[in-house]
């Protein structure tokens, strides 16, 4: 087995090669104050490729470029931390934005954009909540289209497979038994909740939006990767891509104030973010 000591992850090159390289896929930075995330997030890596140092690392990674090991290595510095119904608060609010949008569009299906979405419980959550919407209110089962800048994370998500450990966090037990079923140790999302969802790679740096407007885009704890001028680009792509009048989703420690003209505040719906300037106008409808 390969020993890592501590000091083999010193090299501040190193890390600061590995960052760059971060940054230049995927348009997120690590901040100084967290550059043990490098060290902590690439052991599986080195292991994996039998190196016991960052600078070994950088000398596989001058030699391959843009291989797969590069892959491994930005894929393994991502955070893919998230969890089914996280704030799910937000997400209730979502639906009730979405009911109070369909009733100034009757009989227009409703498009979602679920960007950053990592491994998928944030959209499948989404689906769970419309589905359940569809049954109790009559709502219309919106269109969902969720991206990442992963692949490998990707993948995870149109599987649908999850630990006990992924499926316990968040989700409640009535959830999980409709929804899901056990298979060989894990949990696997059932087709009639998997084909509500289409997943696609998307590089929100530097891709342009997914095609067509959407109603309502969720961007959650995503933006805080970003410099400040990549945040600015971000912030045209996801209004682009947001029909006048549609909302904006971010994470709780996010905000378009200071960041952006693009949104403004919703009066309606606290916490969410109206596309337009001040002459496109409120919902005329509110959820009931």
């Amino acid at each position: 087995m390969i020993q890592l000591h501590p000091q083999a992850f010193a090299s501040t090159g190193a890390m600061g090669v590995i960052g760059a390289l971060l940054e230049q896929r995927t348009g997120q930075q690590i901040a100084a104050n967290r550059a043990w995330r490098i060290e902590t997030a690439l052991k599986p890596v080195l292991r994996a490729n039998d190196l016991d140092t960052l600078d070994q690392l950088i000398g596989r990674l001058a030699a391959q470029r843009n291989g797969p090991l590069a892959d491994a290595v930005v894929d393994a510095l991502l955070n893919h931390e998230t969890s089914f119904f996280r704030d799910a608060g937000v997400l209730d609010l979502v639906v009730e934005a979405a009911q109070a949008l369909q009733a100034d569009a009757p009989g227009r299906r409703l498009r979602i954009w679920s960007a950053g979405c990592s491994m998928g419980q944030e959209p499948y959550s989404l689906a769970m909540l419309f589905e359940e919407a569809a049954v109790s209110r009559g709502m219309l089962m919106p269109e969902i289209v969720a991206t990442d800048v992963s692949a490998a994370a990707l993948a995870r998500a149109r599987a649908g497979r999850f630990s006990q450990f992924e499926i316990q966090r968040g989700l409640p037990v009535r959830r999980m038994v409709n929804w899901f079923d056990s298979i060989d140790g894990e949990w696997v999302v059932r087709p009639e909740l998997a084909r509500r969802i289409v997943f696609r790679q998307q590089n929100l740096a530097k891709d342009p939006p997914p095609a067509g407007k959407f109603d309502l885009v969720l961007c959650r704890n995503v933006l805080l990767y970003f410099a400040a001028d990549v945040r600015t680009r971000v912030f045209r792509t996801l209004r682009d891509a947001t029909r006048d009048g549609g909302l904006l989703v971010l994470g709780a420690g996010e905000t378009v104030i200071g960041q952006t003209d693009a949104f403004r505040p919703s009066d309606q719906f606290r916490g969410l973010y109206l596309a337009g300037d001040a002459n496109v106008a409120p919902f005329r409808s509110c959820a009931g």
